[in-house]
């Protein structure tokens, strides 16, 4: 008689339970009562809660393909689609793949729980741009059974965790604004080295541009230019810059990314009308755009292309780059790197550091080097 196949296993992390551990009140009257000679406590034993439980699993039909984490699922009864848009942790919009029966329906996936509590150093199991196994439930309904390994990321850091905006993307366009609020490049400097990080190419823009004279910004374009950026300049108002951003789009997965109230929305609406995303005002006191976008959303250009409306935000915490590893995102550094006296240089008060030599000598950006000093000096703390 033939054996079996023996299932694949694997031993991972989960994440934290959800019930807190209970908390003994009783400690130190169990100390007196049991007559315990506190001076010879081990001080490296942990108390636990009454049903602690492990925090590694085993995964029956699971395996590890490079870093991820695969789930073993019965194929035939399930669909490949894309999430359209991720609702909190557990709730989906996913379109069917084309070539299959239902290609374009979508569906209102929940997520098996357990893709959402295998550990994968992130705060979020789906996100909007990622390929998924589902299986369909009825017509409108279905569960996501297996997220596919990503490529072309946006993350930033929340809360000691990864947080993935959007995945599979081709390119990120850095929304900015020339004024209201101000335009603030050291933002712009974060998403360079987060762009990088995930792989994507960056596209600059510098919205509402009919608020200053555009003359005052050159300084500024020649700065990234030089970094070999695409920058371009629009407005809602004017129509400035709008077929040229049309152009950047076509073809591309593109998530639209940056601050509050710099105005991703409008342009998206402006883009293609009937997609109709709410806008906001900047407060007039705090100078900070106000949230109209709740969540990310994949969305369908008639021109060709995807982009990714995704919600502001004020700041950007990198994630899993050290402060050694900064200098490598700043390509202008590179030449005069090999030059420090110190291998290990931070380029901040080093004795013989050619980076600062070269600043010395305006060869590279003053604004620039800013930006990297807040980078090394506030992520390391």
């Amino acid at each position: 008689m033939p054996k079996k196949q023996a299932k694949s296993k694997l031993r991972v992390d989960f994440r934290k339970n959800r019930n807190n551990t209970a908390r003994r009140n009783d400690i130190t009257r169990a100390v007196h009562s049991e007559g315990v000679d506190v001076d010879n406590l081990d001080r490296g034993q942990r108390v636990s809660g009454k049903g602690d439980q492990t925090r590694k699993r085993t995964i029956v039909g699971a395996h590890l393909e490079g870093e991820n984490v695969v789930i073993d699922v019965d194929e035939t009864l399930c669909r490949r689609g894309r999430v359209l848009a991720a609702i909190g942790s557990t709730q989906c919009i996913v379109q069917a793949d084309a070539g299959q029966v239902e290609a374009g329906r979508r569906y209102e996936c929940t997520v098996r729980r357990v893709v959402r509590t295998v550990a994968r150093e992130s705060r979020n199991a789906v996100v909007a741009g990622d390929h998924v196994l589902f299986r369909p439930q009825d017509d409108e309904f279905g569960v996501i059974e297996r997220v596919e390994p990503r490529q072309g990321v946006l993350a930033r850091g929340h809360q000691y965790k990864q947080h993935i905006l959007v995945a599979n993307v081709s390119q990120v366009a850095i929304i900015a604004s020339a004024n209201d609020p101000p335009l603030k490049p050291a933002l712009i400097d974060r998403f360079l080295v987060s762009a990088a990080k995930g792989e994507v190419a960056p596209v600059i823009v510098i919205n509402k541009c009919d608020l200053i004279d555009v003359a005052d910004l050159q300084p500024l374009i020649g700065m990234y230019a030089r970094l070999g950026c695409t920058i371009i300049t629009t407005s809602v108002t004017t129509g400035q810059g709008m077929p040229c951003l049309r152009r950047q789009l076509h073809g591309h997965q593109t998530v639209f990314t940056g601050q509050s109230g710099v105005g991703k929305s409008s342009l998206l609406n402006s883009l293609q009308p009937g997609l109709a995303l709410r806008v906001g005002e900047v407060s007039q006191v705090t100078q900070k755009g106000r949230h109209t976008t709740r969540y990310s959303e994949l969305l369908e250009l008639n021109t060709g292309g995807w982009v990714v409306d995704t919600p502001g935000i004020r700041q950007l915490e990198l994630w899993d780059v050290q402060p050694v590893e900064v200098e490598g995102y700043f390509t202008e550094f590179r030449p005069f790197v090999p030059r420090c006296k110190y291998p290990d240089c931070l380029h901040v008060h080093e004795e013989g550091c050619a980076v600062r030599l070269a600043l010395k000598h305006d060869m590279i950006s003053p604004t620039r080097y800013e930006s990297y000093l807040r980078m090394i000096v506030d992520d390391a703390g």
